[in-house]
């Protein structure tokens, strides 16, 4: 995978690197399959922006849209059993920042953000100091 890669690269802890792979993953799984309904025609775009100290990834799709605030929450005894909706929780754990955008001609952006750290658990600038 080529954020991976890029993570890699980077000397990234690897901790780190799991846990904003499993929240891409959990954003595009999402995006495929809530977003465009796993239809075929439908795309998913996926961009990496590193920025110093910082990682954004935009997961857009090209559905209809959806409420954020209405997901069913995965820790509510009613849902602890089922095998499915926890992507949200994952990527509100994993990630420092989320935030999503609605196009006006349908389709969801999740931005997800993570501060970068080093193999030494340090950002840049508490590196510096």
């Amino acid at each position: 995978m080529v954020l991976e890669e890029a993570m890699t690269n980077l000397d990234i802890d690897k901790q780190v690197s799991y846990e904003v792979g499993m929240a891409v993953r959990e954003a595009v799984a999402n995006a495929i399959e809530h977003g465009n309904r796993s239809a075929p025609e439908k795309k998913v775009k996926v961009a990496l922006d590193f920025l110093p100290g910082e990682l954004v990834v935009r997961v857009r799709d090209e559905g209809d849209g959806f409420d954020p605030e209405r997901v069913a929450d995965p820790l509510a005894p009613v849902n602890l059993l089922r095998p499915s909706g926890r992507g949200i929780l994952f990527m509100r754990k994993f990630m420092d920042e989320i935030d999503y955008t609605f196009g006006l001609d349908g389709g969801t952006e999740v931005i997800l953000r993570k501060l970068l750290r080093g193999s030494n658990g340090l950002t840049d600038e508490e590196e510096s100091r």
